[in-house]
């Protein structure tokens, strides 16, 4: 099974191999953010976005109600410990 898990930006780590620092459930975990980086969106505004981690990558950026939402729905089924606020 795959699954995504929300988490969010909180430093940028790396801007020339577009890694960042994103913490999702208490722990923060570097991330790659080339998938979706963009003109408008570049690395140096990826801090504060709430983004879809997959296996290191960040494959989407999501809004924070939608991120909050998946977060609730894994902790009750006990696959996440803490949701942050």
């Amino acid at each position: 099974m795959c699954l995504g898990v929300p988490g969010q930006v909180i430093e940028v780590l790396d801007p020339a191999n577009h890694l960042v620092s994103v913490e999702m459930g208490g722990v923060r975990r570097p991330v790659n953010v080339a998938c979706i980086l963009t003109e408008d969106r570049p690395i140096d505004r990826c801090v504060g976005d709430w983004v879809l981690v997959h296996v290191g990558f960040a494959l989407e950026r999501l809004d924070e109600d939608e991120a909050q939402e998946t977060l609730a729905l894994l902790a009750q089924l006990e696959l996440v410990d803490e949701v942050p606020v």
